[in-house]
């Protein structure tokens, strides 16, 4: 579902890598997670494979297809929610869903039928004639969460989902997400959360100073209990040092 195959990415005017030769494949159906640090690549790695940023060696695949050589393909075939939950503020939640539905082509019925389901499901109703600009921040989290939905993607890829959001909000989050990967879906959400990954997820990548650190089957015996002590290992070497 998801292939990323040796990206390595620097940004203008960087004398370092932010992504050093990442390779990385996650299966149809996983909820997997993507561990590390603030500053450790998660989101340059999420803004590569949904087109965002250019990188600058190797490829990313989505459902089969290259978001370099078959950009729409690719986009067609996931939905993203980013970490600062940029919308359109000054329209209601309504339009802007319909805006997003639009551009993958979802025909109206099956859209009022998504969206009331997820307005329902996130508690939503009441403010969705209302203008974004005037939503709190869980709010505006849950639209855009609404918005990568909508067209039922293959892949749904979330950076750092869960920040600044109520419990309520974030068990509605997670049961949608374990939801997805019941219907052969994937789901990819960064995290520093270990915890959360622990308990949530499939398999995990912990990832450190732009290099991928190792990959961790989470229905492996033992494997739940050891993430917060392997992470460490890998993340504070230096500090050790």
């Amino acid at each position: 579902m998801l292939d990323i195959d040796h990206v390595s990415k620097k940004y203008l005017n960087s004398n370092r890598y932010s992504l050093e030769d990442l390779t990385l494949k996650v299966k149809a159906g996983e909820l997997f997670g993507f561990l590390g640090q603030n500053g450790a690549g998660k989101s340059t790695t999420i803004k590569c494979l949904t087109g965002i940023h250019p990188f600058d060696e190797g490829d990313i695949k989505i459902n089969g297809y290259s978001i370099k050589t078959e950009p729409l393909k690719a986009k067609m075939s996931f939905g993203y929610v980013p970490d600062n939950h940029a919308v359109y503020e000054n329209l209601t939640g309504r339009e802007y869903v319909n805006c997003i539905a639009d551009l993958y082509g979802v025909d109206k019925a099956d859209r009022d039928q998504r969206l009331d389901e997820y307005l329902k499901m996130f508690k939503l109703g009441f403010a969705v004639d209302r203008q974004i600009k005037g939503y709190s921040h869980g709010m505006k989290q849950k639209i855009c969460i609404i918005a990568a939905l909508i067209h039922e993607p293959k892949l749904w890829v979330l950076d750092e989902p869960m920040v600044g959001l109520d419990p309520q909000s974030i068990f509605a989050i997670i049961d949608k997400m374990k939801d997805h990967c019941q219907k052969g879906n994937t789901v990819f959400f960064s995290s520093h959360n270990i915890d959360l990954v622990a308990k949530l997820c499939d398999r995990v990548a912990i990832i450190h100073d732009g290099k991928l650190c190792t990959v961790m089957d989470l229905h492996e015996e033992g494997n739940r209990d050891a993430l917060e002590d392997v992470f460490k290992q890998y993340t504070m070497k230096e500090n050790k040092a």
